[in-house]
């Protein structure tokens, strides 16, 4: 009788490895706990407006698409269903659904990195992920970078391993999360055509069968949705993008420059170093991304998308120039570490090992046993060790406000505390969120849509169409890169008004018809921004 045979070391220490980088980043993600960032709060909203039965709008009676993540609103609505309806704790619900997805990617870079013949880069890159504060801290903030960021490296592991239909699953979920992920399904669809084109003369009624398949299992999840986002909405992307592009004042070349930082200091080497190794970074990084995405291209040739993302994503962004959020700059991330990773761990390799069989002498008193203990050693210092390091210089033990435990420096949500504090200072207002119910104007909706019971006019747009009428405002009106057009308030005239004094400053608040019209009910004090205040008025009655 056959027995069967036990599992390997090698495996048994690969699920210990799986199990550890998945703790570990689910548990960097409940130690500081939830710390929502504004935005996450629109789409809750929208989760519990369907969920109370107003259907999927932001403001009953309005069919617009604010969100961009329609699959993270869908999933949050329906976990809110089994937790609560419409009174689901919604960021603490974003916050264990975006902590298993990071867990997720952690082990899935893990795998990766053995994919890529470079076993300690993926374990290295694992374990950066899990603490990295730009992955940390919009899991906390509760927007959907996390489930985003787990769908595009699952679809990138599952199309390496040749699991076509779930890559093209997996693919259209990532779409549906995000319009932007289409900078890596596209070269992964050109890929994958490749392929095809190449072995045409050799391909069976099943073959093409399962290529059939696979095109479905893209085409529907994504027909299904744009089918109903036309029929409810009248169009198929977020209003959202069209708002953003329009509201926002900026300087040429400003998200180039965002980007490029960004790419020089991928584990905050400058919080250590101090701000001339951003220029170190600026050459170093590059270099070891071109190793190491030679080394892995070699090991699996049909990586090149994943490889080439962070360029593909840093071109897409820097051409039309929006405003860089900070979350914008997290998706690259994950194989921007390992690809580093593994270049370091390439150059370390062939060095050391020269030095080893005495290319570079030696000191004599060493013996081989000994460097190469000297190896190992050095590999894992460089390789696992100082990214981590390096990256925890981003925390913080003792936050200065919100929760005392420790989180990262950037999860920073004042503004989101000084929102709340606005809307307890406003009437009570009808429970039930109706189109009969008051109109609240704001530059930031997200706080204030959620913990009060009005109708929003979003004066940057992303919720509100008739905002966009306004932009481009004028250049006079801008103190910082964000104004609200006095128009805007005068033509529509809504019950109250909740800013940063430094919105109106230039503009809005200079303007005579404005006071005749409004009157301030609180002032809470606040230098965010630059801002005298943040300002709450009232419309005279």
């Amino acid at each position: 009788m056959l027995r069967p045979k036990p599992p390997s070391r090698n495996s048994f220490d690969l699920r210990l490895l799986l199990i550890f980088v998945f703790s570990l980043a689910v548990a960097a993600r409940l130690l500081p706990g939830a710390r929502t960032i504004d935005d996450s709060y629109i789409t809750f909203r929208y989760a519990r407006n369907i969920l109370a039965g107003n259907g999927f709008v932001y403001n009953p009676g309005e069919r617009v698409l604010g969100t961009t993540t329609p699959l993270y609103a869908l999933l949050l609505t329906s976990i809110g269903f089994m937790t609560g309806g419409p009174g689901a704790p919604f960021p603490q619900i974003a916050l264990l659904l975006n902590a298993v997805a990071d867990g997720f990617t952690a082990m899935l870079l893990l795998q990766l990195g053995r994919k890529f013949d470079a076993h300690l880069a993926g374990l290295g890159a694992a374990l950066a992920w899990a603490i990295a504060p730009f992955s940390v801290t919009f899991a906390i903030g509760g927007l959907e970078t996390s489930l985003y960021v787990l769908l595009l490296t699952a679809t990138v592991a599952a199309h390496l391993a040749e699991r076509r239909i779930l890559a093209t699953f997996l693919a259209a979920l990532a779409l549906l999360t995000r319009p932007d992920a289409l900078i890596l399904l596209g070269p992964l669809a050109v890929d994958r055509a490749w392929q095809i084109w190449i072995s045409r003369r050799s391909l069976s009624r099943r073959v093409c069968r399962g290529i059939a398949t696979e095109i479905l299992a893209f085409l529907l999840p994504c027909l299904g949705w744009f089918t109903f986002a036309y029929l409810y909405f009248g169009n198929l992307l977020p209003h959202s993008i069209a708002a953003k592009s329009l509201a926002y004042r900026l300087e040429p070349l400003s998200a180039l420059t965002r980007l490029v930082q960004h790419y020089t200091t991928p584990f905050l080497g400058h919080l250590t170093f101090g701000i001339p190794w951003i220029g170190v970074g600026l050459f170093i990084y590059p270099f070891f991304y071109l190793v190491g995405a030679r080394k892995a291209w070699k090991a699996a040739p049909h990586a090149w998308p994943f490889l080439a993302f962070p360029w593909f994503y840093l071109i897409t962004f820097a051409i039309p120039n929006p405003l860089i959020f900070r979350w914008y700059l997290t998706p690259p991330l994950p194989v921007y570490f390992l690809v580093i990773l593994t270049g370091l761990q390439q150059i370390l390799t062939t060095q050391l090992g020269r030095f080893r069989k005495g290319k570079i002498a030696p000191n004599q008193a060493q013996s081989p046993i000994e460097l190469g203990r000297l190896q190992q050693a050095a590999l894992v210092f460089f390789v696992l060790l100082t990214p981590v390091l390096l990256s925890l210089r981003g925390w913080t033990l003792t936050p200065d406000h919100g929760s005392r435990r420790p989180a990262p420096e950037m999860a920073w949500f004042k503004l989101e505390l000084l929102y709340r504090q606005a809307a307890s200072l406003l009437p009570p207002s009808p429970e039930q969120l109706d189109e009969t119910s008051p109109v609240l104007a704001a530059g930031d909706v997200g706080v204030l849509g959620y913990y009060t019971s009005m109708r929003i006019l979003d004066t940057v747009g992303l919720n509100s169409p008739i905002s966009t009428n306004y932009y481009p405002a004028d250049a006079d009106l801008f103190v910082i890169n964000y104004a609200i057009p006095p128009e805007l308030i005068l033509e529509n005239l809504p019950d109250y008004i909740i800013i940063l004094e430094v919105y109106g400053r230039a503009g809005l608040l200079k303007d005579t018809r404005f006071w005749e019209n409004y009157q301030l009910r609180d002032k809470l004090s606040t230098d965010i921004y630059g801002s005298d205040g943040m300002l709450i008025l009232e419309r005279k009655r």
